[in-house]
């Protein structure tokens, strides 16, 4: 017996640019659904999750530096980082 999803899906029709759905695209390996990927966004959003393009180069570096001992050979280039800017 077939298992049935309890999850109603439907269709939308949306209008982006082809060169960002390609960029899109590019990013999803050969086993991941477009489909399941937008609506993860989706639902992110909705529930108020942030995503990387939320922050700016800086303050992702900046967070960073708190992910690694101090001096260890990545707070050295972190740190080189930071210091560029």
């Amino acid at each position: 017996m077939k298992r049935r999803s309890k999850t109603k899906y439907t269709q939308i029709h949306i209008s982006i640019p082809v060169r960002i759905l390609e960029d899109f695209d590019e990013t999803l390996g050969w086993k991941e659904s477009r489909s399941k990927m937008i609506a993860h966004l989706i639902k992110s959003y909705l529930e108020g999750e942030s995503t990387l393009g939320d922050y700016s180069r800086m303050e992702i570096i900046e967070h960073l530096q708190y992910q690694y001992d101090k001096d260890s050979p990545e707070d050295v280039l972190i740190q080189a980082l930071l210091a560029l800017h």
